[in-house]
């Protein structure tokens, strides 16, 4: 059944015959999966994972009540790590310590590798690197005393605006469970347990605590499932997070469908389901959902299942399940084999190792994605570098924020730092060219010269009688004002004044700000600040020397989820801020080659405005760009931005948030000590109004609902299905060398199909290419684009020539058309697709399903 606002959007396939095609058709594929049929059977558990459920199965025979019950409940945990569930020392069980995150040991734990964040890691196109990541990673949580770690975070990049990006993989689900899977592996063989997260439709932080998902069942399927399927089935992980949001009207932890029918049943997983930190709403539903343990933040599942199980809402069996598959995951993985240090005398220990910094390194290498070359890259012996930007120095963005930020053992290498380092005699000059991303220095009172008149209103729009007024120095405010400190409900405030520009210019303000917030200047709106978006949003006015009439109107909401507004409303200003890009022009047109180092600021709990870069940094390349005809730009950023400065440069790096070896790995491929070897996991869009979700209530949403109304044109299947031009296409990336792909064959393989193709390295320099395939399906199949169903990173001296095979297996070619079908091969011809994006498929073969 389509649960979407509208009827879901009706696509056909793309598969159409290409010049060259290849036509094969494979008796072992000649049956269509039968009516109703699961092409995906539940896997069959081994001997090894059948004893460790009967281990668990006898443990909780012999707990009591209240043991029982404390599986079902976390509590705040201490230094280091966020979650804790205490020992059973009666019955030898082990103390559970939880500790985020993706990038790295979270939680303010000290003496740890920052590591390249999960983009850089998705960008390798590489599971052998991912499951070298998890091991290392693993290996630092373990040191730690954390034996659940919650990562790796799998949620699908349904529009780049989301804030947790960073944290994520991709925007395709069959990339998304190759990372997934590979990753687990290595984090568990540190007899540490993965928490893949977040299940499920978490794509926004915008409410995310409230909102909710509709979306199609078929949707849910094949874009958003996949990847936890692959999580729980390849990577056998022993934990899965749920998530905050509501899907189709139910509260994630306590949805039946997703957790029991799906997670469980369908797909055979019999370990751990937690809560996100406060995402349990019930006591019963939850339970009979199939989910066990709510994480610090709430009180369904402490002392109310005694009195569930008491009056026989929840049963016995249902509680002893809970315990069971919380017990098993961890005698899998082997906590009970391998027992761990306590966390509290390992505090201070350092864990990072060269080693891990080498391999934090070559992540940074491997993952960044060359996206422009015109011939000045890599360097050859530059008589001089200027090196430009905020993020290029001290405001270096290694790392993103929320529950995903790392602490660095040690000091951060910032790509001035790894340059200079690498550069040795050459010589190599730093203007800074902006004051950063940050927010500005807040403006002296003696700028609003008699003060700024503050108005209070009882109301959230401004109307009504006022509370009081009040006069202002200037706009610092960081608690209530006292005239609304009692109005829980939400307030407003209105503040007019004058503004003194001491020269006439260019102007820069920014404003951060707990609530909705205006700012006019001379009668004109110039910043509408919205909340829960970037925490510092700018504004640029050219003003004239003197007085300029000023007012800020400010809106603190009503309670979201019970919490008070916060109040915060602080105004920041530069005057000439366009003379900093004139002295780095200034510093580039004296250098041989100029390096430009933008960066970007998300985090958990906001989403992006815009895909534009903050404050002044177009502003700034342009003005490189003019004065320096080889200029180069790093990009320390979450994910896809906007370049309208790209036909001015030489040179684009995506180099992401690259972690505390940034400057290194930045420097090495600068120099061409090593190439950058990564290709998009996501689709660079051209403008803001490009892709999927291009009304407010396909996001953020109405406040209450977001609508999924795309279906399964999610990422480059939009682009594809819309013949919208991106700015980069997915899987795109350049080399330093040159390939050459050719001799496509296609045909049958026991249980699906095989392709092969030659792969030539034509340049001169060893290097790495990303051989893709994507398949098209039948009409009937109702598929909006060709996808992405294998690839293979091959690594070739000059010259050299391989053969790169690649199998499909046959449940990858399978659909979702509706719950009576289920997984279904559609019968007609498929065409295969090969080549190094999604946008370039030159080599074509086609193969007939009957």
């Amino acid at each position: 059944m389509d649960v979407t606002r509208r009827s879901m959007l009706q696509f056909t396939g793309a598969g159409v015959a290409a010049a060259g095609v290849v036509a094969v058709t494979p008796t072992g594929l000649a049956e269509a999966a039968p009516p109703g049929g699961s092409l995906r059977a539940v896997p069959v558990a081994s001997a090894e994972a059948q004893a460790a459920v009967k281990r668990a199965r006898q443990l909780v025979s012999r707990m009591t009540l209240d043991e029982k019950i404390a599986y079902c409940h976390g509590i705040p945990a201490t230094r280091g790590f966020t979650g804790h569930i205490p020992a059973n020392t009666r019955l030898g069980i082990p103390a559970l310590r939880l500790a985020d995150g993706p990038s790295g040991v979270g939680n303010g734990s000290t003496g740890v590798t920052q590591w390249p964040d999960s983009k850089a890691l998705a960008a390798t196109w590489n599971p052998g690197t991912a499951e070298d990541y998890g091991k290392a990673y693993g290996a630092e949580q373990a040191a730690k005393g954390h034996n659940v770690a919650l990562a790796p975070c799998i949620n699908i990049l349904r529009v780049p605006h989301w804030g947790r990006s960073f944290e994520t993989y991709t925007e395709d689900p069959f990339l998304n469970g190759r990372l997934a899977a590979a990753t687990i592996r290595g984090i568990q063989s540190n007899h540490v347990i993965s928490t893949v997260k977040h299940f499920a439709a978490n794509n926004q932080e915008t409410l995310r605590n409230s909102i909710d998902v509709v979306v199609s069942e078929r949707a849910l399927q094949e874009i958003y499932f996949p990847g936890f399927r692959a999580a729980v089935q390849q990577g056998q992980t022993g934990a899965v997070m749920t998530s905050y949001n509501k899907v189709n009207g139910t509260w994630a932890q306590e949805n039946r469908v997703n957790v029991q029918d799906t997670l469980r049943d369908a797909w055979g997983y019999d370990g751990w389901v937690m809560s996100d930190w406060g995402g349990t709403h019930s006591t019963v539903q939850t339970a009979k959902a199939g989910s066990d343990t709510e994480m610090p933040g709430g009180t369904y599942l402490g002392d109310a299942p005694k009195a569930a199980v008491g009056n026989g809402s929840v049963s016995q069996a249902q509680l002893d399940t809970m315990v069971t598959q919380v017990l098993t995951p961890m005698i899998r993985v082997g906590l009970f084999d391998h027992p761990l240090p306590d966390p509290e005398t390992v505090v201070d220990t350092v864990v990072s190792t060269p080693a891990h910094l080498d391999l934090a390194r070559r992540i940074g290498v491997e993952g960044s994605v060359l996206l422009k070359n015109d011939g000045v890259l890599p360097f050859a012996r530059p008589r001089g570098i200027a090196v430009i930007g905020g993020a290029a120095d001290a405001g270096a963005q290694t790392h993103g924020g929320g529950s995903g930020s790392v602490t660095s053992n040690g000091p951060v290498v910032t790509p001035l730092a790894g340059i200079r380092a690498r550069a040795g005699a050459i010589p190599v000059t730093y203007a800074r060219g902006t004051l950063g991303i940050g927010a500005l220095p807040v403006v002296p009172a003696s700028a609003f010269g008699p003060g700024l008149t503050a108005t209070y209103y009882a109301s959230t729009d401004l109307t009504g009688d006022p509370l009081g007024t009040e006069t202002v120095p200037n706009l610092n405010v960081t608690a209530a004002p006292a005239p609304v400190t009692s109005q829980t409900d939400g307030w407003s405030a209105r503040y007019t004044g004058t503004f003194h520009a001491d020269t006439a210019g260019r102007y820069r303000f920014s404003l951060t700000a707990g609530g909705l917030t205006t700012l006019s200047i001379d009668g004109k709106v110039v910043l509408t600040y919205l909340p829960g978006r970037e925490s510092v949003q700018n504004a640029f006015v050219t003003l004239t020397a003197g007085d300029h009439a000023i007012e800020l109107t400010y809106v603190a909401a009503a309670p979201v989820g019970g919490r008070a507004p916060r109040t915060s409303l602080v105004l920041g200003s530069q005057a000439g801020y366009d003379q900093l890009h004139q002295e780095a022009a200034a510093a580039a047109r004296a250098a041989e080659v100029a390096v430009v180092v933008l960066s970007d600021v998300t985090s958990e709990g906001m989403d992006r405005s815009t895909l534009a870069l903050p404050a002044d940094q177009n502003e700034l390349v342009a003005a490189v760009a003019a004065a320096s005809p080889r200029t180069v730009v790093v990009l320390n950023t979450s994910g896809a931005v906007l370049m309208p400065w790209l036909g001015s440069v030489k040179g684009v790096i995506a180099n992401w948030y690259a972690g505390q070896e940034q400057g290194n790995a930045v420097a090495a491929m600068l120099f061409g000590d090593a190439e950058p070897g990564g290709r998009l996991p996501e689709t660079f869009p051209a403008t803001d109004q490009q892709g999927p979700a291009k009304t407010g209530v396909e996001f953020p949403g109405d406040g209450v609902h977001v609508f999924y109304d795309e279906g399964l044109a999610v990422g480059y299947r939009w682009y594809q299905q819309s013949g919208e031009k991106p700015l980069f296409p997915f899987g795109f990336g350049l080399s330093y060398t040159t390939f050459r792909l050719d001799d496509l064959r296609v045909s049958p393989a026991p249980g699906g199909l095989r392709a092969s193709v030659s792969v030539t390295n034509t340049g001169r320099r060893a290097g790495s290419e990303v051989v893709q395939l994507y398949v098209a399906a039948p009409d009937a199949a109702q598929e909006p684009a060709q996808q992405l169903k294998a690839f293979s990173k091959v690594t070739l001296n000059p010259g050299q020539r391989t053969t790169v095979t690649l199998d499909v297996p046959r449940d990858e070619l399978a659909v979702w058309l509706n719950s009576s079908t289920g997984w279904t091969v559609v019968p007609g011809d498929y065409t295969v697709g090969v080549g190094t994006s999604s946008a370039d498929l030159p080599l074509r073969g086609r193969i007939t399903l009957s």
